[in-house]
């Protein structure tokens, strides 16, 4: 969810989209309990930006985040709540119990600074942990991302489509203490592209021309719909009706709405498709080849 560099947003963000209320603590709606770790966050950071931009563990829990892992590119579409899982290994004091009810924990993504983040998102659930000795667990929680998401706070912007940041919360609910590491590692949130593709005409005599046509288009998050994307750089390949490869033949960028055309020589049967490379802000995506018959 986006935040602005005040604490108690800070606070009361990460309570709500980060990590759902433990059974044990669920009794009173969760009101009091983003209310405490607003109080607590708010405590560990005064007189500091809220965000303070260091990987070291800010707050009075002892624990520390390692191993931080998560999914090179998370695609998100129009429609589809997409959800992906981190693993992290959790360091603590050997007096705390991180599989214990009073215990919460889970991965957080930011966009931007870490002292100024246009969004931060984590998931509905806690993560789950495992120990592995009396000071370290293994944790897999998720971040989930909801394009069709209505709150303001929650909701995703086109132009937050890039490189995200991982970051890490743990709360002790027992003792109400607290701590959130930043700078855990990255990932990048695309918005999905699709790519089409025409050969015409069809059948057509060897050595004539065919046209190509085909359109690159990119899921718009705050419309919900697919619209061109422009001045892309896209590859014509063909692939004969008896190989498995395709070769380039020709680079073509898209036009002021997404289209491409382009025009080439018939020599064999075989297929063609556009092929895009993909951005930091959108993925790669292939055409499925249309066969064309030469005579």
């Amino acid at each position: 969810m986006r935040f602005r560099a005040t604490v108690a947003a800070v606070s009361g963000a990460l309570a709500l989209s980060a990590l759902a209320l433990p059974a044990a603590h669920a009794a009173d709606g969760g009101a009091s309990y983003r209310a405490g770790v607003a109080e607590a966050l708010a405590r560990h950071t005064s007189g500091k930006a809220a965000f303070t931009a260091t990987a070291a563990p800010i707050g009075d829990l002892d624990v520390s985040f390692s191993d931080f892992r998560i999914a090179k590119a998370v695609k998100v579409g129009t429609t589809n709540r997409v959800s992906t899982t981190v693993t992290f290994t959790l360091t603590h004091d050997a007096g705390l119990d991180p599989t214990g009810d009073g215990f919460a924990t889970g991965p957080l993504i930011y966009r931007g600074s870490s002292d100024d983040p246009d969004n931060v998102l984590g998931g509905e659930d806690p993560a789950t942990c495992v120990k592995k000795t009396a000071t370290t667990a293994t944790c897999k929680g998720p971040i989930d991302i909801n394009p069709r998401e209505t709150d303001a706070d929650l909701k995703l912007f086109n132009s937050q489509a890039g490189t995200w940041h991982g970051a890490g919360l743990a709360l002790d609910m027992v003792n109400d203490k607290s701590a959130v590491q930043f700078g855990l590692g990255t990932t990048l949130v695309q918005r999905v592209s699709t790519l089409t593709v025409n050969a015409s005409p069809e059948p057509v005599k060897k050595g004539k021309t065919l046209t190509v046509t085909g359109k690159l288009a990119r899921a718009n998050w705050e419309d919900h719909k697919y619209h061109g994307y422009t001045g892309q750089s896209v590859q014509l390949q063909f692939r004969k009706k008896s190989s498995s490869t395709y070769t380039t033949l020709k680079t073509v960028k898209t036009d002021s709405t997404g289209n491409l055309r382009t025009t080439t020589t018939a020599t064999a049967d075989g297929y063609y498709r556009f092929s895009f490379a993909g951005t930091t802000t959108t993925p790669a995506a292939s055409a499925t080849g249309d066969f064309v018959d030469v005579q």
